[in-house]
Parts: structure tokens; C-alpha cells; sequence
């Protein structure tokens, strides 16, 4: 069994009873409270896993911030997921809780010292920022704050996950995350009752996430990595493909085929130019493999060399980064790099990037997406035709329009520092 599959059978064999219990609870709670509720003064965010969500929530906490100030907004994470929040810097770092999930009792203590921690600080506001699932639901019910706020299921629309949020949004599948996250938190600025329907205009929700700004050290640390890997110096403009190599996401992958002819076709068309093949150390094995295939001595791998900050900070060096819908397409809107995104069982209307450095290939098959937060992101399917209909010839094209863009700033970019050096020497 996979962590994916564990994860749902845990989800739904021992979070549907779970939530049903609690939701019992809330009812006589709420049938026992006599006192009106004070004003919201602290908010927590729970939001799990996918830091390319994170990245989406950041105009969801800039709105939170300007609800209470920046002190006085929190976030629940896993470890491996603050990644993403200490980049953005929104919070401060000690607001930003992670939990350890490598073993359950690690977990378990990890959360309710956290838990303890946003009673202390007087947290009475959380935002259930995961999309139907139990255990995020459960927990903010158990946090014992007199707001909460998440997806709910109205009618048998969503999965069942109690009764658990006094402040109960419809998930419109036809909002963008984004937009879906700010208007959660708008949401504790309305009366419950207000929320069905929610009488106000849905929010753009499109500010850029903040600029990651790497220190001179950092970017001279990447430039070695890139350097030790790519056996050349100084930096060559680069192209990086970000293929998904590992099995965690199958139905999002597009085929290996189709990136070893890419950066085939690249290479060959471009003769200074260098293609890297980007992922984590699971993912080592099989990118040296496609490197291998790829056949040219232009290609290097960096799947497994770096950390995912020093990642962020190759983005900055490069040109171009093609990848399937996942993190990284996300994590590289806060650097300059263009993004080339492969959409296929989700749709880019709902989860693309929000930056105009993103360009998005997705085929909209009748059939696709089938993957959505209403079905908890399961999908039946075995043979990813949305993903195997992005035609090369078409990813090639938007590469070499990025590219030569570029590539003509950068020179129009060194002829104007040329002339000024030249006129100061005059």
C-alpha cells in the first residue's frame, strides 16, 4: 500500500467516525453556550500538505494579516511543507508550526504541543485551508477556537466530514483556489447564517506571491551545483524539465518520451544552450536514466543535488522550467524563471499558477479534470490521454518563444551596459 492509499483508508475508515462522534459534541456545546462570541484577535491556518496550494493561500493570509496583524496569524504544516512558507516570508518564522509526521507518536506530540501552543497565544479563529478531508477537520474542531472556517458539504456534495465549522463555505468548483482561499477568510467577517448563500462578489485574489530573493552566497552555491553538474563554467543558459520521474503521481506525468525528445530537440537546435532534469533524491536514479537516453553532453541531472531552497534559487538562473501540474510549477512563481505547466487530470482554472510567467498547456479532454476536491483528488483512470495529447511540437515552440525572448533582452541588456561603461570611461 502506498502513503497516498494509506492516507485515504485512514481518512475515511477512522475519520468518518470520528467527525460523526465530534460532530455530536459540537451540537450539545452549542446547545450549552449562552455567551456571544468576542471578535476575532488570532488566526491559524491548517493546510497539510501541497505546497503548491501554499503558494495559492498567499493572498488568503496577506488578507488574514490585514485582519489582525502579521503577529497574530499562524500555520499548520507538515516539516517537509514550511518550506515554502519560510520562502514567501508572509509569517513570522515561529508562527509557522510544523508538524513531524515520520512516526505517529512524533505526530501526535508534535500536534498537541502546537495545539497548545495557539491556545496559549489566544488563537480563537482557524481556517481550514485542506479540501474535505477528516483529519484537518477534526483537529480544527479539537483546537477549540470559536471560529472555524472550511469546505462543507452541503447537500452530499463533498465528502462527508461532520458538522464541525461554524463558518461553512460551499466549495465552488468553478473558483479559481486562489480566489477559494481568500474568500474563506473574507468569510469570518460575515455572520455564519450569511454564508448560504454568501451575498459578495467572488475576489480576484491574483497578488503575486512575494519575490524570493536569494543572499550572493546562496546564488554562488547554486552556480557550484549547476557547475559540478553540468562539467562547464561559467553558467550557460539553461533549460530545466522538471518530469516527475517517481510513481507518487502518475496520472499528472507526462510521458518520459515526450521530455527525452524535447531536450533532444533543444540541445540540437541551440548549441549553447544546457538542459538540466530537476527532482528529489527518490527521483536520482531515474533522471540520470533519461539524462542517459537523452544522449547529449549538454544534459546533466540535478534530481537529488540540491536542497528545494537552493532549487529556487537555480530557477533564478535559469530560463525556462517545463514540468508536469506539481510544487515546483508553483514554488517557481516567486523567482523570474518562466514556467511551462502540463496540465492534464486537474485543470490550470482552478490550480494554475497566478503569474503571467506561466503558460499552460492543457488539453480539455470530455473527460478531464478527474481529479477534483470532491472526489478527494482519486481518480479511476489508468491511461492519462490528457497528458499524452500535449504534443511535443507544441511545448518545443513555447520553449524556443521564451527562449530567444530572452535570450534578445539579455543582449539588448549587455550592448546598453557596454555604451554606458564606454561613456564613463570617456
Amino acid at each position: 500500500m502506498t502513503s497516498v492509499k494509506a492516507i485515504r483508508w485512514l481518512d475515511h475508515w477512522i475519520g468518518v467516525p470520528i467527525c460523526f462522534v465530534l460532530t455530536s459534541v459540537r451540537r450539545l456545546n452549542d446547545l450549552a453556550r449562552r455567551k456571544p462570541l468576542p471578535a476575532v484577535r488570532a488566526i491559524v491556518f491548517v493546510k497539510f500538505v501541497e505546497q503548491g496550494s501554499t503558494v495559492l493561500a498567499c493572498s488568503a493570509i496577506r488578507r488574514a494579516i490585514d485582519l489582525v496583524g502579521r503577529n497574530n496569524v499562524y500555520f499548520l504544516v507538515f516539516q517537509e511543507n514550511r518550506f515554502i512558507l519560510d520562502v514567501m516570508e508572509l509569517l513570522p518564522a515561529e508562527n509557522v508550526i510544523a508538524i513531524r509526521h515520520e512516526k505517529l507518536i512524533t505526530a501526535i506530540r508534535d500536534l498537541v504541543r502546537g495545539m497548545a501552543m495557539l491556545i496559549k497565544k489566544r488563537v480563537n479563529a482557524v481556517i481550514d485551508l485542506e479540501f474535505f478531508a477528516r483529519s484537518s477537520a477534526a483537529i480544527s474542531f479539537l483546537m477549540g477556537c470559536g471560529y472555524r472556517v472550511g469546505f462543507h458539504g452541503f447537500g452530499g456534495e463533498g465528502p462527508y466530514r461532520g458538522d464541525l465549522m461554524t463558518h461553512r463555505v460551499r466549495y465552488n468548483p468553478y473558483l479559481h483556489t486562489a480566489q477559494a482561499f481568500h474568500m474563506m477568510v473574507e468569510a469570518l467577517t460575515f455572520p455564519p447564517r450569511d454564508l448560504m448563500p454568501f451575498d459578495m462578489k467572488s475576489l480576484t485574489a491574483d497578488d503575486a506571491p512575494p519575490a524570493f530573493l536569494p543572499t550572493e552566497s546562496e546564488v554562488a552555491q547554486a552556480k557550484d551545483i549547476v557547475f559540478e553538474a553540468a562539467r562547464i563554467e561559467p553558467l550557460p543558459p539553461l533549460v530545466l524539465l522538471n518530469p516527475n520521474c517517481s510513481d507518487m503521481l502518475p496520472l499528472r506525468r507526462w510521458p518520459a518520451e515526450k521530455y527525452i525528445e524535447l531536450a533532444q530537440r533543444l540541445t540540437a537546435t541551440y548549441p549553447e544552450l544546457y538542459v538540466g532534469v530537476t527532482g528529489s533524491p527518490a527521483e536520482a536514479e531515474a533522471a540520470a536514466s533519461m539524462v542517459e537516453q537523452i544522449g547529449s553532453e549538454r544534459c546533466f541531472s540535478l534530481a537529488g543535488r540540491t536542497t528545494l531552497r537552493q532549487l529556487l534559487v537555480v530557477f533564478g538562473l535559469a530560463d525556462v522550467l517545463v514540468t508536469n501540474d506539481s510544487g515546483p510549477a508553483h514554488f517557481a512563481a516567486v523567482t523570474p524563471i518562466d514556467v511551462v505547466t502540463l496540465f492534464g487530470p486537474e485543470t490550470p482554472h482552478l490550480y494554475g499558477a497566478r503569474t503571467p510567467r506561466n503558460h499552460v498547456f492543457w488539453q480539455a479532454l470530455a473527460c478531464s479534470p478527474c481529479v477534483s476536491a470532491l472526489n478527494q483528488k482519486f481518480s479511476a483512470c489508468q491511461n492519462n490521454l490528457c497528458m499524452q495529447r500535449i504534443g511535443v511540437d507544441d511545448v518545443f515552440n513555447k520553449v524556443c518563444t521564451i527562449y530567444r525572448t530572452k535570450r534578445k533582452t539579455r543582449t539588448s541588456a549587455n550592448g546598453e551596459n557596454r555604451v554606458r561603461r564606454v561613456q564613463l570611461d570617456a
